[in-house]
């Protein structure tokens, strides 16, 4: 199809949600979900007026993945401003972790036995399937900085650790479909560089890029006093790409440097404004009709008022965020449309049963084997549980393991039940997503 169409097709999709985006705001479906329907409408399944072979466009697809994860991983990290001692970011870990292991595990067990897949596509698949997507659950996670309920900071957390701590796991899927079960030359190897050094050096090196950067950023603009003129939209983009690429160079992943990158910033903000209780975007630009924003907010609205490291800070922070969502939603129109093009072509019956058991009994089961104690009380451990969206993160991972030598039978295998779950996922998570939270938030407003 020619560039003309795609152009089109982009632009159609985009004016229809633009146009309906005041009446879906009140039905219980997500923008994702609109755009899975419009993608087969106009697919081979419908109106036939866009094609896409996954074999041919699987080299730009990764790229083009990646590029969505990256910019929601760093968002997620500029959301999060609770200090990493806050006992609550232990939801965030527990959840990216031992949850997303054992979920891995549960896929596993799930297609080696109910299936009679081998180990390695059964572990490939299920390290593809087991990470919760950041751009896909922006409705789930925290409204702004400020909001630290246990449900939607742990949610956001996860989303933006989990995607970079998969990635060994996928790897390890690749060797074993690759090596067979000879696991005795490599499997050390994986563990060393993999794990115990890619895991923490792309934290590492990502936030202290990112907490530098955002210091000396903010001291030559106080020092120059040109707060307000700025290109911030620049800076976002040179502090995703040089944490990333420092990250690869150091064999570091580089989703985990991105998202610690965007943490690393915001407690640079932190610490440049003395800790304020209020996040600096706040004082500058308070949110209009924003439940959580307080009274005092808005008064901070003249900047003349405000100290000039505030100002500064506020600025910043709120054009990055403001930038970061834009591309985010942008990136998941477009690849959420392109998954309803293929899935007519790719729809795997297996995947109702898959999906099923994961949204249903392992995702839940996983959530409430951990040792929570007073961090969640029982509904938030169910909401948790179901809320494990799955998304444009599994399309990353299904193209990285395309391109690296996936044979043709596993391969097929692998693009039919990524894609199926995932469209189960878009429809289930998305319609159930706003009714049941509209209906926490409600019973938990006392309690704020």
């Amino acid at each position: 199809m020619s560039f003309i169409v795609w152009v089109a097709v982009l632009g159609a999709v985009l004016l229809t949600l633009a146009l309906t985006s005041s009446y879906l705001r009140w039905m219980p479906v997500t923008t994702s979900a609109v755009c899975l329907a419009l993608g087969v409408a106009i697919g081979p399944g419908g109106l036939g007026l866009l094609k896409l072979d996954i074999k041919d466009t699987a080299i730009w697809m990764e790229h083009l993945t990646e590029v969505a994860v990256l910019f929601s991983l760093f968002v997620c990290g500029l959301k999060l401003r609770l200090p990493l001692k806050d006992l609550r970011w232990r939801v965030a870990f527990g959840l990216a972790g031992p949850v997303m292991i054992m979920t891995i595990a549960g896929i596993c067990l799930l297609l080696h036995y109910g299936f009679a897949l081998g180990w390695g596509p059964s572990l490939l698949i299920g390290a593809i399937l087991a990470p919760t997507d950041p751009v896909l659950a922006s409705l789930l996670q925290v409204n702004d900085a400020r909001d630290y309920d246990s449900v939607r900071f742990g949610l956001t957390g996860e989303a933006g650790l989990n995607d970079g701590i998969a990635f060994p796991f996928v790897i390890l899927g690749l060797l074993f479909v690759q090596q067979g079960g000879n696991s005795d030359a490599w499997l050390s190897g994986w563990a060393l560089k993999s794990v115990l050094w890619a895991v923490p050096a792309g934290l590492f090196i990502g936030y202290w890029m990112g907490h530098g950067i955002g210091r000396l950023t903010l001291s030559m603009r106080i020092r120059n006093a040109d707060s307000t003129i700025s290109p911030n939209d620049y800076l976002t983009l040179a502090l995703i790409a040089l944490a990333y690429v420092a990250a690869e160079v150091i064999h570091g992943y580089g989703f985990l440097s991105v998202f610690a990158a965007g943490l690393g910033l915001r407690q640079a903000e932190v610490k440049s404004t003395g800790d304020a209780r209020i996040p600096a975007e706040h004082l500058v630009q308070p949110i209009v009709g924003h439940q959580n924003v307080e009274p005092e907010a808005a008064v901070h609205g003249d900047v003349a008022n405000l100290p000039e490291t505030q100002v500064a800070a506020g600025i910043m922070m709120g054009d990055m965020l403001a930038f970061g969502s834009l591309v985010e939603r942008a990136m998941e129109v477009f690849l959420v449309t392109l998954l309803g093009v293929v899935l007519v072509g790719h729809w795997d019956w297996r995947a109702l049963v898959i999906a099923l058991v994961l949204f249903c009994a392992i995702r839940p089961l996983c959530v409430w084997l951990m040792p929570w104690g007073r961090l969640l009380e029982g509904r938030q451990k169910l909401l948790i549980g179901w809320f494990g969206i799955r998304g444009i993160g599994s399309f990353y991972y299904l193209f990285y393991a395309l391109n690296h030598d996936l044979g043709p039978a596993a391969a097929t295998l692998c693009t039919d039940l990524t894609l199926s779950v995932v469209a189960l996922s878009i429809l289930a998570h998305g319609i159930s997503t706003q009714p049941m939270l509209a209906r926490y938030e409600r019973r938990r407003e006392p309690d704020a």
